[in-house]
C-alpha cells in the first residue's frame, strides 16, 4: 500500500509537470501565431488581415490624382525611371505580358508604344494584362486606354483584371514576362507575390520589377528623407485633399527590403540570373530576373 501511495504520488507529480509544459507551449504557440499574424503598414503594426483592406483605401481615395501626384512628388522623374524600366525589358512582337499592380496603365502603355514602333514584319499580335486588386485604379486605367485608342488597336491587345498579386487567377506558364511597378511593396507578403509571378510565367519568362529602395548617398539621404517626411504629406494635401496615403507612401518605402535582400527573395522564389539596377542613387531599383 505504501508503494502504491508512492507510485500515484509520483504520477500526479508527472502529470501536473506535463501539463504545465502543454499550457507553456500552447501559450507560446499562441503568441507565435499572433507575430505571425501581424505585418506593417508603414510604420505601424496591423494584423496581415487588415493590410489588404487598408492598402485598398490608401488607392482608392488617390485613383484619379494618383498620376498628377506621381508627377508632383518626383518632380515628373518617374516618367525616366518608367520608360528606362520598359527598354530594359525591351519586349518582342508576340510577348504577352502580365503587369501586375499595374492600375492606371503607365506600363502597359509604354510596353505597347514600344512595340508599336518596332518593326513587325510577321504581323504578330502582342498582349498586356493589367491586374490591380483595387477597381478605381483598373477604372482610370481603363479610361485612359479609351482615350488613347488602344481599345481598336488590332496587334495590340491590352485587357483588365481585377486581381491580388498574391492570389493570381491565371494558369500555369501562361505569361511571357511579369512586371510590376512600386506595387510589391504594398503587397501582405512579397514571397507570396513572388511565388505567384514565377507560377504564372513560361520557362524562359522574365520577371522585372521597378520599386523605390535604398539611396546609397548619405548626403541625399539625409536631402531625400527631409523632403519625403516633410514635403509630400503636405503635396498631398494640396493636391489630393489627403495626407494620410502619401504619408503611408513615404513610411512603406522605408519599410521595403535592401536592394541585396530583395534580390536574395527573388532567388528564393526560384528566379535565377536575378540582379538589380539603382537609378538616381538608389531611389528607385530595377530588379531582374528568369525563369529557367
Amino acid at each position: 500500500m505504501v508503494l502504491k501511495r508512492i507510485l500515484c504520488s509520483k504520477l500526479l507529480t508527472v502529470d501536473r509537470k506535463l501539463n504545465n509544459y502543454v499550457k507553456i507551449l500552447q501559450q507560446s504557440y499562441s503568441k507565435a501565431v499572433d507575430e505571425e499574424r501581424t505585418t506593417h503598414f508603414g510604420f505601424q503594426t496591423i494584423k496581415e488581415s487588415e493590410k489588404v483592406k487598408e492598402v485598398y483605401s490608401v488607392f482608392e481615395n488617390v485613383a484619379n490624382s494618383y498620376d498628377l501626384m506621381n508627377d508632383a512628388m518626383s518632380l515628373g522623374i518617374h516618367r525616366i525611371w518608367k520608360d528606362i524600366f520598359i527598354q530594359e525589358l525591351a519586349p518582342t512582337h508576340g510577348s504577352n505580358l502580365l503587369d501586375a499592380a499595374g492600375g492606371t496603365g503607365d506600363i502597359a502603355f509604354r510596353y505597347l508604344n514600344y512595340l508599336k514602333n518596332t518593326p513587325n514584319p510577321r504581323n504578330s499580335p502582342s498582349y498586356v494584362t493589367v491586374s490591380d486588386i483595387n477597381e478605381n485604379m483598373l477604372d482610370v486605367g481603363k479610361a485612359r486606354a479609351q482615350r488613347q485608342g488602344w481599345v481598336t488597336e488590332n496587334n495590340y491587345n491590352i485587357s483588365w483584371e481585377k486581381a491580388d498579386a498574391e492570389n493570381l487567377p491565371f494558369t500555369d506558364e501562361f505569361f511571357t514576362a511579369y512586371t510590376i511597378a512600386f506595387g510589391i511593396r504594398n503587397v501582405t507578403h512579397i514571397d507570396k507575390a513572388l511565388q505567384e509571378a514565377y507560377r504564372v510565367l513560361k520557362p524562359g519568362g522574365r520577371f522585372l520589377c521597378l520599386e523605390f529602395s535604398h539611396v546609397n548617398n548619405e548626403l541625399l539621404k539625409w536631402v531625400y528623407d527631409k523632403y519625403s517626411f516633410q514635403m509630400i504629406p503636405v503635396m498631398g494635401q494640396l493636391i489630393a485633399g489627403q495626407w494620410q496615403p502619401y504619408q503611408y507612401l513615404v513610411e512603406s518605402i522605408r519599410r521595403f527590403p535592401r536592394q541585396n535582400e530583395f534580390k536574395n527573395m527573388i532567388e528564393d522564389a526560384g528566379f535565377r540570373q536575378v540582379s538589380y539596377t539603382n537609378l538616381t542613387c538608389g531611389i528607385v531599383a530595377i530588379h531582374s530576373g528568369f525563369k529557367f
